[in-house]
């Protein structure tokens, strides 16, 4: 029984919930207080809001995001991390770790920019 479990590899099924083109780049920007519909595409000029909008339904219906219509003004709508999306927040600053750590020769950050950088992201994902 073990080895039918085995199959279904844990990287493959968070992989399952993150791969789609825009996730984790609409998780950050949650984590960094981003809630609304037009605010996601502020500084995103190649996301549609066909594609946006897919992506919303889909971390929805995996439990990442939770949707709240204010009772008032069914149009204004905001998206929030739920626990589960919330838990994702190692997995970003993980990768913000890798991309600062592996620029060696600073081609994209000067050694400052990275200290910055770090201490943004660990305040935001960690409080």
């Amino acid at each position: 029984m073990v080895e039918e479990k085995a199959k279904k590899c844990p990287v493959e099924l968070a992989m399952g919930l993150i791969n789609k083109k825009w996730v984790i780049q609409l998780l950050r920007d949650m984590f960094f207080g981003v809630s609304r519909f037009n605010e996601f595409k502020e500084d995103k000029p190649n996301l549609s809001n066909k594609v946006l909008s897919n992506c919303l339904k889909e971390m929805e219906y995996n439990g990442l995001i939770q949707r709240i219509v204010d009772d008032e003004d069914p149009l204004n709508i905001e998206y929030k991390l739920t626990e589960k999306g919330l838990a994702l927040n190692k997995v970003i600053y993980e990768l913000v770790m890798f991309s600062l750590t592996t620029d060696i020769d600073n081609e994209y950050y000067s050694e400052e920019d990275k200290t910055e950088i770090a201490k943004i992201f660990e305040k935001q994902l960690f409080g």
